[in-house]
């Protein structure tokens, strides 16, 4: 094997890991995959290959130039990166489900690490505090509050219903700082939408339910192709206000991952999903507080290591230019 395949090779699995870290993120409420991508250093990539579906992608795919298409979308880097996402939400839909249910206050303390570590690191991003981004970062913390604040719909999800979650879902998804899986329990739709995921790698899935998912996943591609290029623009013309305003909606859904929460006495039986939590103050929390801090600091320090790693990473495999 020749340098250049062993390249490609190595490179591939480091995308593969990519899309499993985000698709792992992406199947909790209160974490985001584009804080992930973010952190491991292919979101502007990955932005920028999405946003390229278009017109010009399209008039080449007409006309049978299919090595121009896969270089313009930048092809294999996102299909190694759909299948990690893919294989996460297969693999860890139940496991996600378990400690959510069962290990709560720990999974969140984990996951407040993560995103006080990325705050960080999107803190970084902003090279210059123009009035514009002093202007939006207060108010993307009130949006990212607001939404985390939201309280669960209890709804039957039909095929136009699951599509625009979809659409919603997937750009929450694609932005730090809101999980587009909150996003779905918000709609009413996180248990319905992870039970079918859940039932692929069972064998378990109905007719019915691949349909639903078909409905859901082409909402997912309609909002990201819709949804990216506007991203790709901001961050092209306005980085610095677009992160100091993707700073405030990470800020803001601190609330939701909270560790020191516990359902309402009157939703406490109710599923996860139909759940409405309460704030518990420290001093009544009823469990030692002590492994909750060992465990955000733990997730804080890995998460500035693993940028570390993705810096080195970055220098030896840089995206090629894409018109």
């Amino acid at each position: 094997m020749n340098e250049r395949n062993r390249g490609s090779i190595s490179s591939d699995l480091l995308n593969f890991a990519r899309g499993f870290c985000m698709g792992a993120a992406d199947s909790v409420p209160g974490v985001s995959g584009g804080t992930i991508a973010l952190i491991l250093g292919h979101y502007h990539r990955l932005v920028a290959a999405i946003s390229h579906f278009d017109r010009k992608t399209l008039s080449l795919l007409l006309s049978r130039d299919y090595s121009a298409v896969c270089t313009r979308v930048d092809l294999r880097f996102l299909m190694t990166l759909g299948i990690g996402v893919g294989v996460a939400l297969l693999s860890l839909a139940s496991v996600m489900h378990w400690l959510l249910e069962n290990r709560l206050p720990e999974t969140l303390a984990i996951f407040m690490g993560l995103m006080l570590a990325s705050i960080w690191i999107v803190a970084r991003q902003i090279r210059r505090w123009s009035a514009s981004a002093a202007i939006t970062l207060p108010l993307g913390i009130a949006i990212g509050y607001a939404v985390c604040s939201l309280s669960p719909l209890s709804v039957q999800p039909g095929p136009v219903y699951l599509f625009f979650s979809g659409v919603i879902a997937i750009t929450a998804m694609i932005l730090p700082g809101i999980s587009g899986a909150f996003v779905l329990v918000v709609l009413g739709v996180y248990h319905h939408v992870t039970g079918l995921i859940k039932g692929v790698p069972k064998g378990e899935l109905t007719l019915d339910g691949l349909l639903q998912l078909i409905v859901f996943s082409g909402g997912c591609l309609v909002g990201l192709a819709a949804f990216t290029r506007l991203l790709k623009w901001l961050l092209e013309h306005h980085k610095n206000t677009t992160f100091a305003c993707l700073l405030g909606l990470m800020i803001g859904s601190l609330k939701r991952i909270w560790p020191l929460q516990q359902p309402t006495s009157e939703t406490a039986d109710l599923r996860f999903s139909h759940r409405i939590f309460e704030f518990v103050p420290i001093s009544e929390w009823p469990h030692p507080f002590a492994p909750l801090i060992v465990l955000c600091l733990l997730a804080f320090v890995t998460v500035l290591l693993i940028e570390t790693v993705a810096l080195r990473l970055r220098k030896s495999d840089s995206p090629s230019d894409i018109s």
